[in-house]
C-alpha cells in the first residue's frame, strides 16, 4: 500500500471519567453525563433542574470519595485501560491501512478531539466502535448521536460505520471465559452471578418492536430479531453464551442489574435483591462477572468488587470474587481487531 493512500480511521469510544478526583471535576463529569437526553430521557427543563439542582451538587462529593478509592498512579483505570487497548491494537493492525484514536463520550479525550484527528488525516472511512457490548440508547445510541452531531458540520463527510454491539462475538466470549476459568481453577463456587448496568424500564419499552417487550423471560429468554437491540435481552443472551463457554449448570447462573438511579422502576432483578436471596438460600461462594464493562471502572471495582462484597459477607457469605474486566487482555485485543477488519 502506498504511503499517500487514504487510511481507514478507527474511533474507540468508552463512557468517560472525571479528569481528576476533585469534587469540582466529578461534578463537571456528572453534569455532562446526566444532561445527555439519552441517559436521563426527560424534557430539557426538568432534566436540567434534576441534574444541576439535586443530583450533581449532592452526589459529587460522595462520588469523588469513591473515585479516590479507584484512582491509581496512572489515573482513571477506565481511561488508561482504553489507552492500553489502543496501544496493543495498533501493534496488531496494519497501520499503513488504519489510524486509531480513542475518545470518551463524556469529558476527555472527547469524541470531537478524536474525530478531528481523523478528519485532519483525511481518512476515507471512519469505523466507530462504542466499547459497550450490549446496545443501549443511553450508551451506543448516545455515541452515534454525538458523532453525527459533529460530522454533520464537516464539508466532506467520509463513510461512517458504527458497530452497534458485539454480544455474541466468539473472541469476546472466549476472553470472558478465559478470565472466569483462571479463578474457577483455584476455587469452587456455589453460584455464578452476572451483574450488568441497569436501565430504566421505560427506556427498554421505548425500543420495543410491536409491543414485543415483556421485561421477562417470556421475551428475554430467547435472542431474536425482535429483541436484538433490547438491552435486557442482550444481557441475558451474553450470560447464556459465557455460561455455555464455561460449561456452567443453568441452575447456578444468575443474571441481574446494578447501579439504579432515582425512584422509577429499572430492569430487574436488582443485584442487591439477588444478593439477599442468595444469602437466604445459604449460598456461601459467588463468582461475579460484569460483562457490560470491558474496562475496570467505578461500577466494577468499587460497586461490585467492594460494596456488594461487603453486603454479601454481612449477610453470611464467605467468598465473593469479581472476575476482572477485559481491559487490554490479548484475546480482547484480537476481538477488537476482528471487529475493525470485518467492518473495513
Amino acid at each position: 500500500m502506498t504511503k499517500n493512500k487514504a487510511k481507514t480511521g478507527v474511533l474507540l469510544v468508552n463512557l468517560g471519567t472525571p479528569d481528576s478526583t476533585a469534587t469540582g471535576d466529578v461534578r463537571k463529569y456528572l453534569r455532562e453525563f446526566l444532561m445527555d437526553g439519552r441517559v436521563i430521557d426527560f424534557p430539557f427543563i426538568p432534566r436540567w433542574m434534576l441534574v444541576n439542582l439535586i443530583i450533581a451538587p449532592f452526589r459529587a462529593p460522595k462520588s469523588a470519595k469513591e473515585y479516590r478509592k479507584l484512582w491509581t498512579e496512572r489515573g482513571s483505570p477506565l481511561l488508561f485501560h482504553t489507552e492500553d487497548l489502543k496501544e496493543k491494537l495498533v501493534k496488531k493492525l496494519d497501520m499503513e491501512k488504519y489510524q486509531v484514536e480513542i475518545a470518551m463520550r463524556y469529558q476527555s479525550p472527547s469524541i470531537e478531539e478524536g474525530l478531528l484527528k481523523l478528519n485532519k488525516a483525511n481518512v476515507k472511512k471512519i469505523i466507530v466502535l462504542p466499547l459497550f457490548p450490549q446496545y443501549a440508547s443511553a450508551t451506543n445510541g448516545s455515541v452515534v448521536d454525538k458523532v453525527m452531531e459533529i460530522a454533520r458540520t464537516w464539508q466532506i463527510i467520509p463513510n461512517i460505520t458504527f458497530i452497534n454491539n458485539f454480544v455474541d462475538h466468539p473472541l469476546f466470549l472466549e476472553a470472558w471465559a478465559e478470565l472466569g476459568k483462571e479463578l474457577m481453577e483455584k476455587e469452587e463456587y456455589d453460584t455464578y452471578l452476572f451483574s450488568y448496568h441497569g436501565l430504566p424500564e421505560r427506556q427498554i419499552r421505548k425500543g420495543s418492536v410491536d409491543g414485543y417487550c415483556q421485561l421477562s423471560d417470556k421475551c428475554c429468554g430467547n435472542y431474536t430479531k425482535k429483541n436484538q437491540f433490547c438491552y435486557r435481552g442482550q444481557c441475558f443472551h451474553t450470560t447464556r453464551l459465557i455460561a455455555d463457554q464455561l460449561g456452567l449448570p443453568q441452575d447456578k447462573v444468575v443474571t441481574c442489574f446494578q447501579s439504579r438511579l432515582g425512584k422509577d422502576p429499572w430492569i430487574k432483578p436488582y443485584t442487591e435483591d439477588v444478593i439477599k436471596e442468595l444469602a437466604e438460600k445459604g449460598i456461601k461462594k459467588v463468582l461475579v462477572f460484569s460483562p457490560a464493562f470491558v474496562a475496570d471502572c467505578l461500577e466494577t471495582t468499587i460497586e461490585v468488587g467492594e460494596e456488594y462484597k461487603e453486603e454479601f459477607e454481612e449477610l453470611g457469605g464467605k467468598r465473593w470474587d469479581l472476575v476482572p474486566s477485559l481491559n487490554s487482555r490479548d484475546k480482547w485485543i484480537d476481538c477488537v481487531k476482528d471487529l475493525v477488519e470485518s467492518n473495513t
